[in-house]
């Protein structure tokens, strides 16, 4: 069953952060008979905040501004979002796609290196810092909050934004760590293409994973 996409525009963060969590929890489980829950994939913009995920430590925040700081349940550290960024969050049954969450996080990850990809700029993932970086910047951060086999928070995706507030915090808990955006590198796309664009790889990504599995345990 393929993930419901939905785009829900400029929202503010800690509304649609609650709401992830009622989702996950009133989920209904394949139980064979029937499929359950049909997972989701939320597209959003959220006005200026920084998250401060469960490994977060206070002394990321370099600088106490007018910018809210949010505490929240995802793994990692302090990040920001701000409009003109993409922000994915993928709410899915790990188990219906038969995916850990390392394997998880590769296949977020290069949903936005093939899409940055597709307009000529080379991005890499790292190992010892989940995220996807252009050169020696970090251009999209990534968190999950997995519970009880469901997935949610997700990805974040600088696209053209004001990038002032990351100089306020150590991003994802690196002193100095440089951040980039799509349009700093040539890629002028209207934001919402590069949104669905994002959201096709993530759901071509899980179901190109599911296809190998399936393959593999047939064998």
């Amino acid at each position: 069953m393929t993930p419901h996409v939905k785009s829900l525009g400029l929202v503010e963060y800690q509304p649609t952060w609650e709401a992830m969590k009622r989702f996950t929890a009133e989920r209904i489980p394949d139980d064979g008979q029937t499929p359950g829950t049909r997972d989701e994939i939320w597209l959003v913009q959220h006005p200026p905040v920084y998250t401060q995920g469960l490994a977060g430590k206070p002394e990321h925040l370099l600088h106490v501004t007018s910018i809210p700081v949010i505490k929240i349940d995802r793994g990692g550290q302090i990040t920001y979002h701000g409009p003109g960024q993409i922000v994915a969050y993928t709410l899915l049954d790990m188990r219906r796609w038969k995916i850990s969450v390392r394997a998880l996080v590769r296949l977020m990850e290069q949903a936005v290196i093939a899409l940055l990809a597709e307009y000529g700029v080379v991005a890499h993932g790292r190992e010892d810092a989940p995220g996807v970086y252009v050169g020696d910047a970090k251009i999209a951060a990534l968190g999950l909050k997995i519970k009880n086999g469901y997935c949610y928070h997700g990805l974040s995706f600088n696209v053209d934004m004001d990038l002032a507030p990351f100089a306020n915090i150590n991003p994802c808990g690196y002193a100095g760590l440089r951040v980039t955006q799509a349009c700093e590198l040539g890629i002028t796309v209207p934001i919402n293409e590069l949104q669905a664009e994002l959201a096709q790889n993530l759901v071509h990504g899980l179901q190109h994973h599911l296809e190998r599995k399936q393959s593999y345990e047939q064998h």
